[in-house]
């Protein structure tokens, strides 16, 4: 009983203080086969003592009700180790096998442990948001953000572009002697629009040569927003819009602050009433989806809270509570190249990140023109976004930021609702 008491007060002791290194383990697959074996081992053991235990002091002279409430009490202690030892053993399964179907190998090279990011001061990632169906060929990356983490404090800052950026400036190479003037599509019916940059390059190998099949349209997505935004991003991660509605639902929804009644539907069927409220994975969609009423900037604005209130929401044990369903739903929605063991750094990285407030700038009309942008001024913004004099260490968390330009201030947003 003894030992029984220390193992469960250990167990509650790792999951409520070392939370974060928990859920560092539990994207090591390593980590996570050693633990299915072990706790195999232990709940083994632990069942032969309580059978070995009932052999040796049950009544020899008990009648047949006796026997039963023992043998009985015996199952049931029995159980009561097995239970749980097999549960765990399962999300270590399930984690083994998300890790391995969802994140590549370090293609990029092997990973320091002690210098994960490279000695970086910030590590840049591109968020997509992929908005596909089967009446629709292809993928239209609708939602494109990039989150600028500094990899010190976790201090995030939310850069978003619109889809509908026009003659975008391609990388150097390939792209650029295919569009030396800027992207202008796949043909006459083609807009030319930045959510199709994506597709044109998993259609035409040719420009991004040596890139396997279904890496091309993020490598060359990679290239081209950040030669937009002037700085260097290293991953990337993309989302099925319908399959962030199973994950929101797989961790019991998302609360946020409805500012303003939100229309939604094509034949405008829905409504999300104004106030703070938890929403489901549908209802979050719509919220992050819906243009009824509004338009493509709003709904830009509406997807950083979004990201903002799920980043915030995320703890460690929510994810553990809901972990098998959420497994689930990201192996059909998500798609990334950050490499496997990058996985425990940025497990840190993400727990610092919910402690400091998100920003966010997002370069929609009237801040830039979208038909003809002036990329040396979205190029400026973002180098003034991401400076360290605009991120004072005693800022109010309620309080903007912002930072000037030729066509007036520019608001860099810190809370929403």
């Amino acid at each position: 009983m003894s030992v029984q008491i220390l193992l469960i007060a250990g167990i509650l002791t790792v999951v409520t203080a070392f939370s974060t290194q928990l859920l560092s383990l539990a994207v090591q697959p390593g980590w996570m086969t050693g633990l299915a074996l072990i706790l195999a081992v232990i709940a083994t053991a632990w069942t032969t003592v309580i059978i070995w235990s009932y052999m040796l002091v049950r009544p020899a002279a008990a009648g047949v009700a006796g026997r039963a409430l023992t043998a009985g009490l015996t199952v049931a202690l029995c159980a009561l180790v097995l239970a749980p030892t097999a549960y765990a053993a399962r999300l270590a399964y399930v984690s083994r096998d998300l890790v391995h179907h969802l994140f590549a190998g370090n293609l990029g090279g092997p990973i320091v442990a002690e210098d994960p990011w490279s000695g970086a001061r910030r590590v840049n990632f591109l968020l997509v948001g992929a908005d596909s169906a089967p009446n629709r060929p292809g993928v239209r990356t609708d939602s494109m953000t990039v989150a600028s983490v500094d990899t010190a404090t976790g201090a995030t800052t939310l850069l978003g572009l619109p889809r509908n950026l026009e003659e975008v400036p391609m990388p150097p190479g390939p792209a650029r002697a295919r569009f030396p003037y800027g992207f202008t599509g796949d043909g006459v019916d083609s807009p030319g629009l930045l959510n199709e940059v994506f597709q044109y390059a998993e259609n035409h190998p040719e420009v991004v040569p040596g890139v396997p099949d279904r890496q091309r349209g993020p490598a060359l997505l990679k290239q081209t927003v950040g030669g937009v935004l002037g700085i260097p991003i290293r991953y990337y991660a993309m989302i099925d819009m319908h399959g962030f509605a199973e994950m929101i639902d797989a961790v019991g929804g998302v609360r946020i602050t409805v500012e303003e009644p939100i229309v939604y539907g094509k034949y405008r069927e829905g409504l999300l009433q104004a106030g703070t409220r938890r929403l489901s994975g549908e209802e979050a969609l719509w919220y992050g989806r819906s243009r009824t009423d509004s338009d493509d900037y709003v709904r830009m604005g509406r997807q950083k809270c979004l990201i903002n209130a799920v980043a915030r929401q995320a703890d460690p044990i929510t994810l553990l509570n809901s972990f098998e369903n959420l497994a689930t739903a990201t192996k059909r929605a998500i798609s990334t190249d950050v490499p496997q063991d990058l996985l425990p750094a940025l497990v840190e990285l993400a727990q610092k990140v919910r402690d400091k407030p998100i920003r966010s700038l997002n370069f929609v009309p009237p801040l830039i023109s979208t038909s003809n942008p002036d990329w040396r001024f979205i190029r400026h913004q973002a180098a003034e976004a991401l400076s360290p004099a605009r991120r004072p260490a005693n800022q109010a968390r309620s309080a903007p930021a912002t930072t000037t330009s030729p066509q007036g201030p520019v608001t860099l947003d810190k809370t929403c609702g």
